[in-house]
């Protein structure tokens, strides 16, 4: 039989960052790794490393940014 070294696993809230309404001129900048919202999604990694502390050593953090509209509400049609 083989031995295997088995870490157990703990799962870890996501961080979610709400940076509100922006320009095209910003998103575009952002996936250019560029800009002002660069800094803040940097500025926010860099806070949750420091959350973890001796914890963080050694590891990666990968932000994953989404940039969404919402649709809005068409006013016609029976169904709201």
């Amino acid at each position: 039989m083989q031995t295997e070294d088995r870490q157990t696993a703990t799962a870890i809230a996501p961080v979610v960052v709400t940076l509100g309404s922006q320009s095209r001129k910003r998103i575009r900048r952002l996936k250019r790794g560029r800009g002002k919202l660069m800094d803040e999604v940097s500025n926010v990694v860099d806070q949750v490393r420091a959350n973890f502390g001796e914890h963080a050593e050694g590891k990666v953090f990968v932000p994953v940014v989404l940039v969404y509209r919402r649709k809005p509400r068409s006013g016609m049609g029976f169904w709201r």
